[in-house]
């Protein structure tokens, strides 16, 4: 499962022995989320939509389901989700989910799912070192070395979004000032460009409005700065951006793919591949699915999304 601020995305997805198999996305689904309720009523959408596809495809051997921030991996207790309402710190959802599916359930972070499912299923398949962006609400990442997801030492390792590129930038959800998300996430590029959504400025960008093209500018400068910071220190062979924003096609892939070849130096601009992702709206649900079978993660202990002092820090920033 995937869960979104807008809905909850399921997938039945057949996991090989043999890494060098990609995995068969056997059903796909979607419920809305309705977060508005809160997580107790969130959390009982994702138990019915995932009981009617084991109803409908089968039984299964394990849950993976992705969200949107930081959990504790040794309690499954959500610790911090940036964009999705409702009191959700300490909310024990892997082991709401868990009791009530009678399964074992892995959490994940849904930017690491996706970088997952796009790295093995989908555009970044067969790429020795991959990068992964999610371009909406928020701006996830994730990195992908030899086939295996990528955590580092504290189980952060791939949040790109949260690097900083705008020093003197506003404060982030994440609690650091000029993280690449706050310059460059959806509600930010709607205001500059005057719109009410992301939506409308990618309708006005197409259309060559203006405003909405100096803002879409902006983004990718932003973007660029991120990117070329990634593969400079990282080197991947392949970058794969997905996510809402990124659905305006090779129109803003091109914006980005100058701005970053602009400003890597280091690197042939030609061997530089920035690519649209494959597998669409659901493909954090596929990543979650294979986080459950854990063999493509590089370590399973960090199935994580959050470091012990990470609490504290935001604490202390507050």
């Amino acid at each position: 499962m995937d869960l979104g601020g807008t809905n909850i995305k399921v997938a039945t997805v057949v996991v090989h022995r043999d890494p060098a198999s990609a995995p068969n996305i056997v059903h796909t689904a979607q419920t809305p989320t309705l977060a508005g309720e809160g997580p107790e009523a969130v959390a009982e959408r994702m138990v019915a939509i995932a009981n009617e596809t084991i109803a409908s495809d089968g039984d299964v051997n394990a849950v993976g389901v992705g969200v949107p921030g930081l959990f504790d991996y040794q309690t499954g207790e959500i610790v911090f989700f940036t964009n999705l309402p409702g009191a959700w710190e300490g909310y024990p959802l892997r082991k709401h989910l868990a009791q009530a599916l009678a399964k074992p359930v892995t959490l994940i972070n849904d930017a690491r799912a996706f970088t997952l499912a796009e790295g093995t299923a989908g555009a970044g398949r067969g790429s020795h070192t991959l990068a992964c962006i999610t371009l909406g609400t928020g701006v996830g990442g994730g990195i992908m070395v030899d086939g295996k997801l990528h955590f580092g030492a504290f189980g952060i390792g791939g949040e790109i979004g949260h690097q900083t590129v705008a020093p003197e930038g506003p404060r982030c959800g994440c609690g650091n000032p000029g993280c690449l998300e706050a310059m460059t996430r959806a509600a930010v590029v709607a205001a500059n460009a005057g719109r009410d959504s992301i939506e409308d400025v990618l309708t006005g960008f197409k259309r060559g409005d203006q405003r909405c093209v100096d803002a879409m500018r902006r983004a990718a400068d932003y973007m660029a700065i991120g990117l070329a910071n990634v593969l400079t220190v990282i080197g991947p062979d392949k970058v794969v951006i997905g996510g809402g924003v990124a659905e305006a096609g090779d129109l803003l892939l091109d914006l980005i793919r100058d701005a970053v070849r602009s400003r890597v130096t280091l690197v042939p601009p030609e061997a530089v591949q920035i690519v649209a992702a494959e597998l669409g709206p659901i493909a954090g649900a596929i990543g979650a699915a294979i986080a459950a079978q854990g063999s493509l993660v590089g370590d399973a202990r960090f199935l994580v999304g959050e470091i012990p002092s990470a609490e504290l820090r935001r604490t202390e920033l507050s």
